[in-house]
């Protein structure tokens, strides 16, 4: 009577919640910072991500969350509870029920995991659901129509791309390369053209300040800094977004590749539907610039970025948790 129902996107980035009844309440990195000897928790989220690539080497900090799939079990398990705690999830008389997405390939082996992760969070019940269905949802695309629905959600650790009708997915296709690979694709092409050493956070910076993908998105320059691998000593460099341009087309091209194999593998009725609907992109990824531009030449068909990309998936689970009884298959 008394337990909530939450809607958690558990990405490989970012974790986010939503509270039924108050909306999206919580939105952190997925990251905690530990003391390695005794596994005393310091900082989780925003906090433990300022710290990365700044500790001593008796603080560790770690991402359990790896290409969308747990890495490290007892550390996602303790920052589930302390995300469930701050938003006031559990309760001394009530645990709330959850409603968690995953990535439509994962086994049933990572499934379990994530499953639970969440039961020792504290849950009641704990059911489980596709990111790109949840994604499609909170895009405020119709899945539940016989009609064919197109959604490729880019995270941190996974694109997710597949098609909807009458509620479900049809054709899908899951790949390890998003938001994480584009910072190392960075980080590589500037250890190898300019011999500079950078951290994670500047790869990332880049990626949001500069970063294109198509030959007519935007240009800009950015003064970085690093390591020197030659002198040892600390430089700065500048960079432009053809560069990143260039960084970012393996990744890229594996994200495109992926939506032409979902495509071709849909049923001609629902292709058609796509070609008047088109594409959504939904993710952090979303946002890198040109990369409509670039799937919308590649595919063939409109493609559209989701208003509040980075929001679709949890707010997809909060529709879904108004419908739990509904839409909901609890898998076993």
């Amino acid at each position: 009577m008394f337990s909530k129902d939450i809607g958690i996107d558990l990405g490989t980035a970012n974790v986010l919640i939503h509270v039924k009844g108050r909306g999206v309440v919580l939105n952190e990195p997925s990251v905690v910072t530990l003391e390695s000897d005794t596994k005393r928790v310091l900082a989780v989220g925003e906090q433990a991500r300022r710290m990365v690539g700044r500790t001593p080497g008796n603080i560790v900090t770690i991402r359990p969350l790896r290409d969308g799939v747990i890495a490290d079990f007892e550390i996602t398990e303790m920052m589930l509870k302390y995300f469930i705690d701050r938003v006031g999830g559990r309760t001394w008389y009530s645990r709330p029920r959850i409603l968690i997405c995953a990535p439509t390939n994962i086994t049933s082996v990572e499934q379990k995991s994530i499953r639970e992760a969440a039961e020792r969070s504290g849950a009641k019940e704990v059911f489980m659901e596709e990111e790109p269905k949840a994604a499609a949802i909170g895009a405020g695309m119709d899945i539940y129509q016989p009609s064919g629905n197109m959604v490729v959600d880019i995270g941190g650790g996974t694109t997710d791309v597949a098609v909807l009708s009458m509620g479900d997915v049809v054709t899908a296709s899951s790949i390890k390369v998003a938001g994480d690979k584009f910072d190392e694709a960075i980080l590589r092409y500037i250890k190898q053209k300019y011999k500079l050493l950078i951290g994670e956070r500047t790869a990332e910076d880049i990626k949001l300040s500069i970063g294109t993908v198509h030959p007519s998105g935007m240009k800009a320059e950015m003064d970085i800094r690093g390591r020197d691998m030659v002198s040892g000593l600390p430089q700065t460099l500048t960079i432009s977004s053809s560069e990143v341009k260039e960084a970012l087309w393996d990744p890229v091209s594996s994200i495109v590749a992926a939506a032409k194999s979902v495509l071709e593998r849909t049923p001609p009725e629902l292709s058609a539907d796509i070609i008047d609907r088109g594409v959504i992109l939904t993710g952090g990824g979303a946002l890198l610039n040109g990369l409509d531009e670039l799937l919308a030449h590649e595919l063939r068909v409109p493609v559209w970025v989701a208003e509040d990309p980075m929001h679709c998936v949890v707010k997809g689970t909060g529709i879904m948790l108004d419908h739990l009884d509904k839409v909901i298959k609890k898998k076993f």
